[in-house]
């Protein structure tokens, strides 16, 4: 068993569904509304956490953010029907470390649960940026603060492309081809440069003013 999951998700198919596939995995619980997740967060112990964005009375943006106010560390992905940039950063905002829309493949539900929960603490070298270390491959970074920062796939790939030349100023326009699939707004690099930013230190990514981005030296 890979731990104790919990799915808060009121769709009276989709919810059971997933707690009987990743049953094979987890321990899991199945919880239809936000204020019953809450109560089985304080109640017990979870590895990793599953949140419907829209739930019914509170939403999924306002529980994570409940739980992070109450010191969950707990690693939370969120289901979202809204595949919008703006939607996705809302949820990440709220103090999510992942997404998922739907529809989705249990295969990648259970691939994002995997890397949500991975054991870090095994030795790599991992990349120093400042007093801060970039694990690309765990897509985390080692705060010298608060420990361990989980990241998104995308954001681990855009700090890669920082990372892999921390001497060059990187353009709005090639971080876009580099990272972002086609069809992505010029503005999702200035979004993701916030998150990440958010997300760690604001001296993390410098902003090169005319020319674009490069990788800073936060302290």
């Amino acid at each position: 068993m890979s731990g104790r999951l919990l799915i808060v998700e009121d769709d009276p198919r989709l919810g059971p569904i997933m707690r009987d596939v990743l049953a094979a995995s987890w321990e899991t619980e199945l919880r239809a509304s936000a204020e019953a997740g809450i109560d089985a967060v304080l109640s017990h112990g979870y590895d990793a956490i599953i949140v419907d964005r829209r739930l019914p009375g509170m939403s999924g943006e306002e529980l994570v953010r409940e739980l992070r106010r109450r010191k969950v560390g707990t690693p939370i992905l969120m289901l979202t029907a809204l595949g919008e940039l703006h939607d996705r950063v809302a949820g990440l905002d709220a103090g999510a470390n992942d997404y998922l829309v739907k529809p989705f493949e249990f295969e990648e539900l259970s691939a994002r649960l995997r890397a949500l929960t991975r054991d870090y603490t095994r030795p790599d070298e991992g990349v120093a940026i400042g007093s801060w270390t970039f694990h690309p491959l765990d897509q985390c970074i080692d705060s010298p603060y608060t420990g361990r920062v989980l990241l998104t796939e995308v954001e681990a790939a855009f700090l890669a492309v920082l990372a892999a030349e921390p001497e060059r100023t990187f353009s709005r326009e090639y971080l876009l081809s580099a990272v972002f699939p086609r069809g992505e707004s010029p503005t999702t690099v200035e979004t993701y440069v916030h998150y990440l930013r958010r997300k760690t230190d604001r001296d993390l990514i410098q902003t090169i003013r005319g020319s674009g981005y490069r990788l800073g030296t936060p302290a």
